[in-house]
């Protein structure tokens, strides 16, 4: 898949210790994106944080430390992140969603 020019990043924050279906929140987003097709999505580890309800999270905070912010970011076309967001309401409880313009400069897999 080649993927340049204009495309969309859709961003997710949620707890590490969020569950959809027993599985973290984080890879339930990523398998979902997978299983799709998208172009490509990751999940990062966040070290503190605090979201909606004013607690910050942070390995300093013993109780809090299980649940340090992630952040999942998804990159693909317009139309094949529009055709997404109803699967991430379904997963996505609780958290923050932001969608932005991006600029692909290179994407594509080694040639072999």
């Amino acid at each position: 898949m080649r993927l340049t020019g204009g495309a969309k990043l859709l961003r997710v924050f949620v707890g590490e210790s969020d569950r959809y279906q027993g599985r973290p929140v984080y890879e339930a987003l990523i398998l979902a994106a997978e299983e799709r097709g998208l172009a490509g999505a990751s999940a990062f580890k966040g070290f503190m944080g605090y979201g909606a309800h004013s607690r910050v999270h942070s390995p300093k905070i013993l109780q809090l430390s299980e649940d340090l912010p992630v952040m999942v970011e998804i990159v693909d076309t317009e139309e094949k992140i529009q055709a997404f967001l109803p699967a991430l309401e379904g997963i996505v409880r609780e958290g923050l969603v932001t969608l932005e313009n991006v600029e692909v400069i290179r994407y594509l897999p080694e040639e072999r």
